[in-house]
């Protein structure tokens, strides 16, 4: 059997005669006219008309003085059919390849053609090539779908080959990017403004997470990597815009899970004048509106769950279905009380719970087993310190998250503008993390000076690609191209290169996780 090895020394000895013949296996252009798809939807349109294609090459098969080239670009696949007496004779100083030189080439490698869409003899919409150009030479073999391309550790970490092979991996991805266009279409055609916000910050805030920290040499300070965009945006309210909103990544050093990454892509916008129950409407039609755009449907079923994101939403209060499954009150229940539910309920108790974070772990148990889509709201004060208070009942925020298939898939408030109320709150959060809490929120004076000199009631609202992975039914890691992991350099890959001193490379990794 072959090795690797073997199959690049092969593929290195054809460049170098290729580079014999004066070929310039890398050129810097390229003249594709068309796409693989539009040929073949509209055959009878460009039937006989000189076109340029171009891609990867995924089969050949030669007979004599013909052969048949399968070429491969993103639209899809069409063949190329050569005949010995139609083909231009090589001009390596043109990258002209003649037909003597098809030995030359493998699967893998980039091609571009040059001549009349026809059909062949069995009905196959091809273009008879009569010139050919390498675009570039490969040095690896792809590996075949018939072969497969499984182990998902080797699929992660060359996720550019998962895409080639699994093209269901790829078109995934495609619907991410339709995912994100579409949000942004609904804010933008709603007259928000996509308003970039810092990544580093002093001070970060925004969400319960522990962030990573940096330092910037310029300024001989540590920054925090964001964990959210919320802080920066509402500054933008104080300063006089009324809808903004942000794309962007935030960074959470925590565990790697199904439903988390610590670095993920995340949106949140802010609505001045607005509140949490127009949020709701909001949201509800921008839902509908995203999912038809990415998926073109609004049924799913995940989990075992079947979800119709077009139907009602039902609305549950968080203190009555705590109570309900519990039997505790979220409100006069003691420490004592909430750390016996957890361990009633087979949940982890740390050394460091709080009530607040206890009462939590509770409602993720229950959170679980929900289909949706639901609103939870009514969520109790302590546990959502940047938002409003219900003026009928202190004790609450207005607050709206919506659970689908066992997970929240956003958070919404209407804002808290009341820089004493977020003072007091915040030294509340500083004290929680004195005392342990390394994911309770950090003092930010700044944010509270601008609600000093004011911001308007305004309604938020965030949620991550943590929606997409869940409507997609993939895991978390599975959900984004190219996934943190450890790196490694395995035997294979330290034999093919002698000139790099791994050693080297794996003593700097270890001295800076160190």
């Amino acid at each position: 059997m072959s090795t690797l090895k073997d199959f690049r020394d092969e593929r290195l000895r054809k460049l170098a005669e290729l580079k014999e013949l004066g070929f310039n296996a890398y050129p810097a252009d390229a003249h594709r006219t068309h796409n693989t798809k539009d040929l073949k939807d509209s055959f009878e349109a460009f039937e006989n008309q000189v076109v340029t294609v171009a891609g990867r090459i995924s089969g050949i098969r030669k007979f004599g003085k013909l052969a048949f080239v399968v070429v491969r670009d993103f639209t899809g696949e069409i063949q190329l059919f050569l005949q010995d007496a139609a083909v231009e004779a090589r001009d390596a100083s043109k990258g002209q390849l003649g037909m003597e030189d098809l030995p030359l080439l493998d699967t893998g490698d980039f091609i571009e053609a040059t001549g009349p869409v026809i059909k062949s003899k069995t009905g196959e919409i091809s273009v008879g090539a009569t010139n050919l150009r390498l675009l570039t030479k490969t040095l690896r073999p792809m590996p075949s779908a018939q072969e497969g391309f499984t182990n998902k550790e080797e699929r992660m970490r060359r996720r550019y080959v998962d895409m080639n092979v699994n093209l269901e991996v790829r078109d995934r991805f495609v619907r991410r990017t339709k995912f994100w266009q579409a949000t942004r279409n609904f804010l933008n055609d709603r007259g928000f403004l996509e308003v970039n916000v810092p990544v580093l910050e002093h001070t970060t805030g925004g969400a319960d997470a522990n962030p990573f920290v940096t330092h910037m040499d310029a300024l001989n300070q540590d920054f925090f990597l964001r964990i959210s965009h919320e802080l920066p945006l509402k500054r933008l309210l104080g300063a006089g815009f009324e809808k903004v909103y942000d794309i962007g990544a935030r960074f959470r050093n925590e565990n790697y899970s199904d439903e988390h990454l610590p670095e993920h892509v995340a949106m949140e916008w802010y609505w001045a004048y607005a509140n949490w129950q127009d949020g709701m409407k909001f949201m509800e039609e921008m839902y509908k509106n995203i999912l038809q755009e990415t998926f073109g449907t609004l049924e799913f079923d995940l989990n075992g769950k079947h979800i119709n994101m077009a139907g009602e939403w039902e609305i549950w209060d968080y203190a009555t279905i705590i109570r309900d499954r519990y039997n505790i009150d979220v409100y006069e229940s003691s420490l004592e009380d909430v750390k016996q539910a957890l361990i009633d309920n087979r949940l982890e108790v740390e050394q460091t719970e709080n009530r607040a974070r206890g009462i939590d772990k509770l409602w993720k148990n229950i959170r679980k087993d929900v289909a949706g889509p639901v609103w939870l709201i009514n969520t109790p004060a302590f546990i959502s310190p940047l938002s409003k208070a219900d003026p009928n009942d202190p004790r609450v925020v207005q607050r709206f998250q919506p659970i689908i298939a066992g997970s929240e898939l956003g958070n919404g408030f209407s804002e808290l503008n009341d820089p004493v109320d977020q003072l007091n709150r915040f030294v509340e959060q500083q004290q929680m993390r004195d005392a342990g809490d390394d994911e309770a929120m950090m003092l930010d004076i700044d944010y509270v000076e601008m609600l000093e000199y004011g911001m308007p009631p305004a309604c938020g609202w965030g949620f991550s690609e943590r929606v997409f992975w869940i409507f997609e039914g993939v895991t978390a890691r599975e959900g984004v191209p190219f996934p943190q992991l450890r790196q490694e350099y395995d035997e294979t890959t330290k034999a093919l290169y002698p000139q790099v001193n791994f050693e080297d490379e794996v003593k700097e990794e270890a001295s800076e996780e160190e």
